[in-house]
């Protein structure tokens, strides 16, 4: 018995160099699997209480999408621009903490009997804006933590973090809201995001600030975009990722439309089948790394695209019934794959050619580049859905996503990188600078 326990101990055991025997890293880890948790309540809760409690349209689920993207376009670029000159992790730990009063507005508007759209559109427009900031705060501190070459691992264990809260999550999700009902659920998110952030404040980075252009917030602003503009690489990344966007926000204003209406699924059997995305997520989580290693990071990103586009197009042909549910299942699980391999590269590769000072305006700016094609995408799926049938969202983001990985695969500054990159040298982000004045 022993020996079995000793062997079943090793063989689960992490190896000398796993980034989880980090204090700092683990602390980081933990954080993101609480607040994942919470998300995974406010990720089902927030469109079920506009669909069923507030009989939302197609169009207005639109539009509760939008309001979340709107702050990135208004805020990431100035929002950069300051992350540059602060500390991130403060701004991290405060995004959390903010967060969790906002999703706790919902439940206490509806016992007050204030709940309406307009209240919904507004804690959307906050909760984007926190993303906004604190998010991009968030990308930033995990370059502080692990070392630039071993980025792509990081992004695929925080992915696991993420996946792990997917797989319980949704099914618990899905049994609370029967039980409490959406808008309360909302409280249990709202307590593991103030969990998230007691975890946070323990953390310690050592970081590197532009304090010596404080005054010149104009110049600095444009010399974060003179440095997008001139990488090739981070040009196409935006373009692929933001057309991706596009379409995935053109799905996702349906999906829970297309489960409750179409499909005739109950809140708890949404959650349920919710399961199967974080089964994929964890399934890309564990192998992403390793894919990602042997055909490369730019190859890795575009097999996602395609693997997202597959599901969409699939659910989309399936007619409702048992055969409906199950290909709902596995459009979500494919999701939940193709996502992952998408972000762990996306975000890698546009973090490992960055220099330190210029982490926080290239984050803000590609987040702007990549998010302004959502809104439209968006209002877009809402619009087919109300006018033309839910399947016709489904079928445009699937059928486009397909198109958008044929043309990426055809960009060898994508289909070229194998490797990550190093960072710009100093020299010619002081190049970049000089240009700006």
């Amino acid at each position: 018995m022993r020996s079995w326990f000793q062997a079943w101990r090793t063989r689960f055991q992490l190896a000398s160099n796993d980034l989880l025997r980090d204090a700092t890293y683990r602390r980081l880890w933990s954080s993101i699997l609480i607040s994942s948790l919470g998300g995974q309540v406010t990720m089902l809760a927030l469109p079920l209480t506009a669909a069923v409690l507030l009989q939302a349209t197609p169009t207005q689920m639109g539009l509760l999408t939008s309001m979340e993207i709107i702050p990135f376009v208004l805020f990431s670029l100035p929002a950069g621009v300051w992350l540059d000159r602060v500390r991130k992790l403060p701004v991290y730990v405060a995004g959390e903490t903010v967060l969790a009063f906002a999703v706790a507005s919902v439940p206490l508007a509806w016992a007050l009997g204030w709940l309406t759209m307009t209240w919904m559109y507004a804690v959307g427009f906050f909760i984007g804006t926190v993303y906004t900031i604190a998010g991009s705060a968030a990308q930033i501190v995990l370059t502080q933590v692990v070392p630039r070459e071993r980025l792509v691992e990081a992004h695929a264990k925080n992915a696991l973090a993420s996946s792990g809260a997917e797989v319980a999550g949704p099914g618990v999700a899905g049994a609370l809201i029967r039980v409490v009902g959406a808008p309360l659920a909302l409280l249990v998110d709202a307590v593991l995001l103030l969990a998230s952030a007691l975890i946070l404040r323990g953390i310690v980075v050592d970081e590197q600030r532009d304090n010596h252009r404080a005054a010149a917030f104009w110049a600095s602003l444009k010399e974060g975009l003179r440095f997008v503009a001139s990488q090739r690489l981070l040009l196409a990344l935006a373009a692929c990722v933001g057309a991706w966007q596009m379409c995935h926000h053109a799905a996702i204003v349906v999906q829970i439309l297309f489960a409750t209406r179409t499909l005739g699924l109950s809140e708890q059997a949404v959650g349920l089948s919710y399961v199967a995305l974080g089964a994929g997520t964890v399934l890309a989580s564990l192998v992403g790394d390793r894919i990602s290693r042997r055909i490369g990071p730019g190859p890795c990103l575009v097999l996602g695209i395609a693997v997202c586009g597959s599901g969409w197009l699939l659910v989309a042909n399936v007619p409702a019934g048992p055969w409906g549910v199950a290909a709902f299942s596995l459009m979500l699980s494919l999701f939940g794959v193709g996502a992952v391999l998408i972000f762990i590269n996306f975000l890698a590769l546009r973090q490992a050619v960055t220099p330190e000072p210029l982490l926080g305006r290239m984050t803000s700016t590609m987040r702007w580049l990549i998010l302004i094609p959502a809104g439209p995408g968006a209002l877009l799926g809402g619009w087919l859905g109300e006018h033309m049938g839910l399947r016709a969202a489904l079928v445009f983001a699937g059928s486009a996503a397909l198109v958008l990985a044929a043309l990426a695969w055809r960009l060898p500054v994508i289909r070229g990188v194998r490797s990550l990159p190093k960072p710009v040298t100093v020299q010619a982000t002081e190049a970049l600078a000089e240009g700006t004045t």
